[in-house]
C-alpha cells in the first residue's frame, strides 16, 4: 500500500502539499506548465500589484491631462512603465494559465487599500482563477494611524472581496501583528478561507558613497523557517483556516517541520529560482522518503503532531523557551551583572 501524501487546502483535494509560490516561475505560461510537468499541487500566480491597477487608470488621466498648461500638474501622476504587465494582461495571464493546466491556479493580488482590488478580484474569478491569495503588504510609517486602524483597514479589504466573489481566499501575511491569533480569528470572521506565513519584506539597505538607497532581492534560505515553524504550531489547534509556509523551504526536511508545526501546504519559491521546477520533485521524494522510514500511514498522521496542543514540551514554542535558551548560553558558571 502506497503512502498517502494528500492534504486538503483551500477546499482543494491535493496529491500532495508542495505548491509552488508567486514568482518568476509563475508569470508566464510556458514556466507555468513546467512547474505542473515538475509536480507542483497548485500553483500561485506571480502578483499583481495594487499599484498597477491604480497605474492604469492613471495613465489615463495621464492621457487626458497631457496637455496641461503647467508641468507640475503632469508631475502629480506617477510613472507607471515600471510594471512589465499590467491587469488587462495578467487577465490573459489567468485565463491561459487555468487552460494550460489541470491543478489548481491561484491569483494573487498585492496591497493594502480597496481601490480597484474588489473589481479586479471578480475579474480574476471570471478569468477562471480557482482561489485568490490576497498578499497584505504594508509598512505602516504614520504615528497617527494606531495599529487598530490599520488592522481594520485590511480586513475591510478582505471582507469587500469576500462579498465580490465566490472562490476561496487565502491572505498572506506578515509576522509583525500585535496579536497574530487574534487577527488571524478576525480574518475568519471577514471572510478568509486560509492564511499563508509569511510574505518577505525586501529591507532597503543604504549606499554610503552615492549617500543613497540601495534595493536588492535576496532569496530565502532555511534559516527562516523557525519563525514559520512558531507561528503555525501557535495558529494550528486555533483556527479552522486552511494554513499553509512560505519562506525557507528548500528540502524535504523543511516541509515535513511546516507539516508538522501544522501547515496543509507548503509554498515553495526560492528553492525553484535556484534550482529549477525539478526540485519539487527531489522535495516531495524526500518528504515520501522520511514519512515511510518513520512507518507513517499517511501525511495526515503527521500534520499538526507537533503543533501547540499536542507537541511533547508546548513551552518551547512560548516565552519559557526564550528564558531557557539564554541560560543555556550563558551556562551555569558564566559570569552575571
Amino acid at each position: 500500500m502506497s503512502l498517502d501524501l494528500s492534504t486538503r487546502y483551500l477546499g482543494f483535494d491535493l496529491e500532495h502539499p508542495l505548491i509552488a509560490g508567486a514568482g518568476p516561475l509563475s508569470a508566464a505560461l510556458g514556466s507555468v506548465r513546467a512547474l505542473e510537468d515538475a509536480g507542483a499541487a497548485a500553483i500561485v500566480l506571480r502578483s499583481l500589484f495594487e499599484e498597477q491597477i491604480t497605474g492604469q487608470q492613471l495613465g489615463a488621466a495621464r492621457h487626458l491631462y497631457g496637455q496641461a498648461e503647467h508641468a507640475e500638474a503632469q508631475s502629480w501622476f506617477p510613472e507607471t512603465e515600471v510594471f512589465a504587465l499590467g491587469p488587462e494582461e495578467y487577465l490573459e495571464l489567468v485565463r491561459g494559465a487555468r487552460a494550460a493546466v489541470k491543478v489548481p491556479v491561484i491569483a494573487s493580488l498585492n496591497g493594502t487599500t480597496p481601490g480597484g482590488w474588489v473589481r479586479y478580484a471578480g475579474l480574476m474569478q471570471q478569468a477562471g482563477a480557482s482561489a485568490l491569495e490576497l498578499n497584505l503588504y504594508e509598512v505602516p510609517t504614520d504615528p497617527a494611524a494606531d495599529a487598530a486602524a490599520v488592522e481594520g483597514r485590511l480586513l475591510e479589504l478582505v471582507r469587500g472581496v469576500s462579498a465580490a466573489t465566490s472562490i476561496p481566499i487565502a491572505v498572506k501575511l506578515s509576522p509583525y501583528f500585535s496579536s497574530l491569533p487574534a487577527f488571524v480569528r478576525a480574518l475568519e470572521r471577514a471572510g478568509a478561507d486560509g492564511v499563508v506565513l509569511f510574505n518577505r519584506f525586501y529591507q532597503p539597505d543604504i549606499d554610503l558613497e552615492a549617500l543613497d538607497l540601495q534595493r536588492s532581492l535576496r532569496l530565502s534560505d532555511p534559516s527562516e523557517l523557525p519563525l514559520r515553524l512558531r507561528w503555525l504550531a501557535v495558529l494550528s489547534p486555533q483556527t479552522r483556516l486552511s494554513l499553509a509556509a512560505s519562506g525557507g523551504v528548500h528540502g524535504g526536511r523543511d516541509a515535513l517541520k511546516a507539516l508538522m508545526a501544522g501547515a496543509h501546504a507548503v509554498q515553495m519559491v526560492s528553492a525553484l529560482l535556484q534550482h529549477g521546477p525539478k526540485r519539487l520533485r527531489l522535495v516531495l521524494s524526500e518528504l515520501r522518503a522520511w514519512l515511510e522510514e518513520h512507518e507513517y500511514p499517511s501525511l495526515a498522521t503527521a500534520r499538526g503532531s507537533m503543533n501547540l496542543a499536542r507537541c511533547p514540551d508546548p513551552k518551547a514554542y512560548e516565552r519559557a523557551n526564550y528564558i531557557h535558551v539564554l541560560q543555556s548560553w550563558w551556562g551555569e558558571d558564566a559570569p552575571h551583572g
